[in-house]
């Protein structure tokens, strides 16, 4: 049991893949507009605007999160008008939250951001070995999301006074078994099914080509050759980064450095005890409590007299089952990893110790303290890399510091070419070609910042070629670019593009062969039934496809189960066409208990969730909420 307590905030709970809505981050079904007026508002929340600006360094965020926690995740649906559209949705509720708790008066009291802080394992691994909070590692932590202390707290307090607006809807909701079963025996319905493909690759070596037929369809589809408007560019950085890779540290700088903060480097103290839990749970009654209590009681006066015999009191008395069978024993463990009257009891002991009876929120405690482990002190030469990676980012950015005014200012005064500043600041002016308005998967580095991208993109950035402002990225790093050759949007010469345009061209009449071919046999084989030559059976439902096209398995589920079996077309565009018959009805495998509990659970969450997102429409009528740019329509293949 103790084990539990232990990791009391690790909840394993298995999620039903059927009830796991895609986020729309990713799959959202329609785009947005292009604007050209870089700096526009794109949207309102009462008298708050957001800009295209704000929209673009918001969705870079999401963009550099996602990709460093999905690293393999195709970046393609990250850079699309549907993703682009999503950022700019979340951006909107975020502020109007924030103006919904502003109104309501929801306000973090210092001790609750207090409790927060405290058990943030982040801020708890900053703790001491005499249970302080090491400030200077805090002010560290801060600084590396680029903010003081104040400023992190005050995120926080904003964070847990902005998450009460939906908190309540979203956790109050209750569902029963019933309603469980009966959303997912709709949601969660079987299909047999048979398929038969008609796909453009078959039907593509059958496509008669022309030169008269090429040109008539690059005349016609001759949006799909322009090139993009782009740039070429020169550009200068100035990061702490590249000013750390330069700094040559004196040796006794590094034995000062490893000297100060050699009780920091050690790591924490760790304890070794064993207990007897008896259990008395907070919702426990007074009565229920007062015998636990005594039964603790009379367990202590025993092992005080005979200290011996604890391991086996532990066996035979415990409630704790993750420890009683080793006589009561938790191992080693550190500051913060129990609750805090069992810790501080812990802490408070000498080696062979017996502590008076503890009492914490599982119930009352016997704990004897069997030993303690200081923590080794590291090596100057262990540590040494690390010793000269803090000093050098830390003299780096002093350097960064000094230097960001003379770098702001040269490339202002000087702003038609990078040389001097170049020349006294020693840094190397670098290129980039290709460059597109918006940020594209083959974007490498700072060139992937849209506040790069629309700088260099500014009327006066494009007609005068002059130097950009320097732009501040963050993370102690100033940029400034310079166009050197400018490429308007055109629609590409037909001569250039011939061989874009045959491939094109054979794809799509290959598809249209191949839906006019399924079309022909869906209506030779309604007429005759007997006559269809489908492939195997497959049984198909929202959570488990089987690999088919999403259009197709959608098809499936929606034909009229009292017409089955029943013969369907599926248009899947650059897949070609499928005809799909669907035979029968397929029972659901009976979940069980631990399914049934995990499902209720989950779509309690989802009724919160519908709750809550009601409740986001209805604020977004009171306060006023306007996005000003439009959703593109889908573009389906044709």
């Amino acid at each position: 049991m103790f084990d539990t307590i232990r990791n009391h905030s690790k909840i394993l709970m298995g999620v039903l893949v059927l009830l796991i809505i895609p986020s729309f981050v990713l799959f959202g079904v329609d785009g947005y507009s292009n604007m050209s007026d870089r700096g526009a508002v794109v949207a309102k929340v009462g008298d708050i605007e957001i800009t295209q600006q704000e929209w673009d360094a918001m969705h870079q965020q999401e963009v550099d999160r996602i990709r460093a926690s999905s690293p393999n995740l195709d970046v393609k649906l990250l850079g699309s008008d549907t993703a682009r559209y999503a950022s700019l949705e979340r951006m909107v509720n975020d502020r109007l939250i924030a103006v919904a708790a502003e109104k309501q008066l929801l306000v973090t009291s210092d001790q609750r951001l207090a409790n927060y802080l405290q058990q943030d394992p982040s801020i708890a691994s900053l703790r001491g070995p005499d249970g302080k909070l090491d400030m200077e590692r805090y002010r560290q932590l801060a600084a590396g999301q680029g903010m003081t202390p104040e400023m992190l707290e005050a995120r926080v307090r904003r964070d847990l006074s902005n998450q009460q607006v939906l908190a309540i809807l979203q956790s109050s909701a209750v569902a029963s078994q019933r309603q469980t079963e009966s959303a997912l025996q709709a949601y969660l319905q079987r299909r047999e099914i048979q398929i038969q493909r008609f796909e453009p690759a078959a039907f593509a070596a059958k496509v008669q080509v022309s030169e008269a037929d090429l040109e008539k369809f690059y005349q016609t589809q001759s949006e799909r050759f322009r090139s993009p408007e782009s740039v070429d560019v020169e550009y200068l950085v100035l990061d702490a980064a590249t000013l750390a890779k330069n700094i040559q540290l004196p040796e006794q700088d590094i034995k000062t450095y490893y000297e100060q903060n050699l009780q920091r480097l050690s790591g924490q103290e760790q304890r070794r005890a064993s207990h007897i839990l008896i259990n008395a749970p907070k919702g426990a009654s007074a009565s229920d409590r007062e015998k636990a209590r005594a039964k603790a009681d009379a367990l202590l006066a025993d092992v005080r007299k005979d200290p011996k015999s604890f391991a086996q009191l532990a066996r035979k008395n415990s409630d704790d089952p993750g420890s009683a069978a080793n006589g009561g024993d938790l191992d080693y463990f550190a500051k913060g990893a129990m609750v805090k009257s069992f810790e501080d009891a812990v802490f408070g002991l000498k080696k062979g110790e017996i502590s008076p009876v503890v009492e914490s929120e599982f119930g009352f405690h016997i704990i004897m303290l069997t030993d303690i482990k200081a923590p080794a002190a590291p090596s100057l030469e262990s540590m040494r890399p690390r010793l000269e990676a803090d000093l050098r980012e830390q003299q780096a950015k002093r350097q960064f510091a000094e230097l960001a005014e003379t770098f702001s200012n040269s490339v202002y005064e000087q702003a038609d070419t990078f040389k001097p500043v170049a020349e006294k600041l020693k840094l190397n002016v670098q290129q980039a070609q290709g460059l597109g308005r918006n940020p594209t998967p083959a974007t490498q580095g700072v060139m992937a910042n849209p506040k790069i991208l629309e700088a260099l993109f500014a009327e006066e950035s494009i007609s005068k070629r002059r130097n950009t402002a320097a732009i501040e990225l963050g993370n102690n790093t100033l940029v400034s670019a310079r166009i050197v050759n400018y490429r308007a949007a055109a629609v590409r010469p037909f001569a250039e593009v011939k061989d874009l345009v045959r491939t094109q061209f054979i794809l799509e009449q290959a598809r249209a062969q191949a839906k006019a071919e399924g079309q022909a046999r869906l209506n030779e084989w309604k007429a005759q039934p007997a006559q269809a030559q489908v492939g195997n059976p497959a049984v198909v439902s929202r959570d488990q496809t089987q690999g088919l096209p999403q259009a197709l398995v959608d098809a499936a589920l929606r034909a009229d189960p009292a017409a089955m079996p029943v013969l369907v077309g599926v248009d899947l565009g650059a897949q070609g066409f499928a005809l799909v018959r669907v035979n029968k009805l397929v029972p659901r495998e009976e979940p069980n208990a631990q399914q049934q509990a995990q499902s209720r659970e989950q779509f309690a969450r989802l009724l919160g969730n519908a709750e809550a997102n009601a409740y986001l429409s209805h604020l977004k009528t009171k306060f006023k909420v306007e996005i000003l740019v439009k959703k593109s329509k889908d573009k389906t293949a044709s």
